[in-house]
């Protein structure tokens, strides 16, 4: 019996979260069913089944990490032949036995903000490029997350901020992060934006001691972009990934009429 570790791809916006629930439709719940159809394991549960993270309702990832030990010869696109198209591996590699995906060096969230949602030049993008530099060094982080949380520190390596035509991208990448943590970061920082908060209201949100409430911006605009390991790199399956990509295009066509409809139906009624 071997360990393998494999790369996971998701569209999260149709599921209630990545783990499993009783009822509800869930990435983790595919991945099982996929496991012991496949016949990778007939019990993942008991293959020392674990993974990288448990991303929130709506939160898509294109470099999630789930791990299982195996006596089957791997093969990923029989895997992802039970899987849906918006539920892909693209990628996998061996592991030790004591490999645990929650230990990783690193991880990458990546957020996109449609700037349609903000009124025109409403951001103050340098100061929130100033806000992002005092986010990042280790940091008490309980003010981001829930208020019973043990270990609220957290280390965040870099977080940085780019403009497009359409929308602000906000990288995050740290050790690790707590519950709703990259989504209270990107909304205090919008609100630095906007300048509803001040440099020195960040300061005060880092201290333990006086207690803040944040709610996070929206969980569709996140992506788990990568979870990194030391001395581990993942083989890519590119059959895998060209079917996701496709699957990813046909999902843009079909919300982008949507958008296109509603659009023309506002316009429409602006005009009454």
């Amino acid at each position: 019996m071997f360990k393998i570790a494999f790369k996971v791809a998701y569209i999260g916006t149709g599921y209630h979260g990545f783990q499993r629930q009783p009822n509800l439709p869930t990435v983790e719940g595919e991945l099982l069913r996929a496991f012991k159809k496949s016949g990778i394991s007939e019990n993942p549960e008991n293959s020392d089944y674990s993974i990288a993270g448990r991303t929130d309702r709506g939160v898509s990832a294109i470099g999630n990490v789930v791990s299982l030990k195996t006596n089957s010869d791997i093969t990923i696109n029989q895997i992802n032949y039970y899987l849906p198209s918006n539920i892909r591996i693209i990628g996998f590699t061996r592991v030790s036995n004591g490999f645990k995906p929650r230990y990783a060096k690193k991880r990458h969230y990546r957020y996109i903000l449609d700037k349609g949602l903000c009124p025109e030049n409403s951001l103050n993008l340098k100061l929130m490029k100033q806000a992002a530099k005092k986010m990042e060094g280790k940091h008490n982080y309980i003010n981001f997350s829930k208020r019973s949380e043990r270990n609220p520190e957290r280390m965040v390596y870099s977080v940085n901020i780019a403009e497009t035509s359409d929308n602000v991208v906000f990288d995050v990448i740290g050790e690790s992060f707590l519950w709703n943590m990259v989504r209270k970061m990107v909304k205090v920082l919008v609100m630095v934006g906007r300048e509803e908060l001040t440099l020195n209201d960040l300061e005060t949100l880092f201290n333990p001691y006086i207690p803040a409430s944040i709610k996070p911006v929206p969980s569709e605009g996140l992506i788990l972009m990568d979870v990194i390991y030391e001395g581990i790199e993942f083989t890519c399956e590119g059959y895998a990934v060209n079917n996701f990509m496709k699957t990813l295009k046909q999902e843009y066509a079909r919300k982008k009429t949507i958008l296109d409809v509603e659009k023309e139906m506002i316009n429409v009624l602006n005009g009454f």
